[in-house]
């Protein structure tokens, strides 16, 4: 009798055991996996924020309640739209991302560049944006210019804005005639004379704050890409 109940005991542990396996495997199955791609320049990598104050990590943080994401930026401060194009060809990234982020040009305005170097290289990141990402345009978000003139450095000059607005219009109408989604972010950096905290301790770039505000605008778009 003592041994028939060891047995029943052994078989009834095993089998609750698993149970409990199969039911967790279950659960970690249910979460998938994503990959994003962060491509860009100081505003992009974070100049003067933590690594994980800038934007793409923000978002990646929130993505993650659900799923596990994986995350590749390409980016450098005081990187151009042909430094950057560069650089991808250089690392050649995988083309099979789920999601990938474009954010170029102020430093196109900044350097004085041409604007019609723009107006011919935007257009080749956004065609090199879609095919990263699988060769779907509905994967690619192209976020707009900060502007850089709301903050102690930039003074309030009118004629940053003004070329900022420049070549976020011409982002914006490239994005729309190819129904490429665009999200406006720069009326949140136009704040940061009157919210000093929405500027980094630089005096230039913007704040782990104001990353948070690029979040919530990217974060509806993202979720619904990789829903």
């Amino acid at each position: 009798m003592k041994k028939t109940f060891l047995i029943f005991t052994s078989i009834l542990f095993f089998c609750c055991g698993s149970s409990n396996k199969l039911t967790i495997e279950k659960h970690n199955d249910s979460r998938k996996t994503y990959s994003i791609l962060a491509l860009g320049d100081s505003y992009t990598i974070g100049e003067s924020v933590c690594e994980t104050c800038r934007f793409p990590e923000q978002l990646k943080k929130h993505l993650e309640n659900d799923n596990t994401i994986k995350l590749d930026i390409i980016a450098e401060t005081g990187w151009t739209t042909s430094d950057l194009k560069l650089a991808i060809t250089k690392k050649k990234p995988a083309n099979n991302f789920d999601l990938v982020t474009l954010l170029i040009g102020v430093n196109n305005q900044y350097q004085k560049k041409p604007f019609a170097l723009y107006k011919s290289e935007f257009p080749e990141l956004v065609r090199t944006a879609i095919i990263k990402a699988n060769n779907d345009k509905n994967k690619v978000i192209i976020i707009s210019i900060p502007d850089y003139a709301f903050t102690p450095y930039g003074k309030e000059r009118t004629q940053i804005s003004r070329e900022i607005n420049l070549y976020n219009a011409f982002a914006e109408n490239y994005c729309k005639q190819n129904d490429i989604s665009f999200i406006n972010i720069t009326d949140i950096t136009r704040q940061g004379i009157i919210e000093p905290n929405l500027v980094a301790n630089d005096g230039l770039h913007p704040s782990q704050i104001a990353y948070q505000k690029f979040v919530e605008r990217l974060l509806p778009k993202a979720k619904e890409i990789l829903k």
